[in-house]
């Protein structure tokens, strides 16, 4: 690929992002509502500094849980394979290096304090999701099919610790047929007695059993 042609593809992603952003200025002046996730990682952006010294074009931007977005507001598509095998969750900052020979190469530059969570698969308007306390994150497809999830599925996923997400990364998945055998398991050995109405409950030691009384 030509030097020229490098700068004309280059010259096209800078105008089309030029556009998208003015698209979205108008649409938060004509309807007054803004996108409050996007502004606030658009924000953390502008603090991310990487300290690198590369070649080429260098983006910096935080993670929204599919794309990377810059300090300008501007959205770059991360592969949701890269996204899924690095676990990145949402707010982590990010590097974006466009090489002189037209490679887009991203890199995780400053990375959130992360919480685990516990949660069941689920799909709901054609997307995964999961389920944990009443609360849904969505996931990726490339991290449910790298794991082989199925709906119904137990997943451990990762998600900042210090802020609200709508993005959960794929940690860990117990497939549903272990989690009920272990389940079964434990009503077998009296860890989990079963109730009249049908509902699990622990059981308790002999010892607790004194003390409760």
């Amino acid at each position: 690929m030509s030097d020229d042609t490098l700068l004309q593809v280059q010259e096209l992603i800078d105008s089309a992002m030029s556009s998208l952003k003015t698209a979205n200025a108008l649409m938060r002046d004509m309807t007054g509502v803004t996108d409050s996730t996007h502004e606030r990682l658009a924000s953390r952006a502008q603090e991310v500094e990487s300290g690198d010294s590369v070649t080429g074009k260098v983006i910096e931007g935080v993670f929204d849980g599919q794309n990377m977005i810059d300090s300008n507001g501007q959205t770059y598509p991360v592969p949701a394979n890269y996204a899924s095998k690095s676990k990145l969750v949402e707010g982590d900052g990010m590097k974006l290096t466009i090489t002189d020979e037209g490679k887009f190469i991203y890199k995780q530059i400053s990375p959130l304090t992360r919480k685990t969570a516990i949660g069941v698969l689920i799909q709901e308007d054609g997307q995964y999701k999961v389920l944990v306390d009443g609360k849904i994150y969505r996931v990726l497809l490339a991290s449910v099919t790298f794991y082989r999830a199925e709906v119904g599925d137990q997943i451990t996923i990762l998600l900042p610790k210090d802020q609200e997400a709508i993005w959960g990364a794929v940690e860990a998945v117990i497939p549903k047929h272990i989690a009920e055998a272990a389940a079964k398991e434990n009503v077998e050995n009296g860890i989990i007695e079963t109730s009249e109405d049908g509902e699990l409950s622990p059981s308790l030691s002999k010892e607790e059993e004194e003390k409760e009384e």
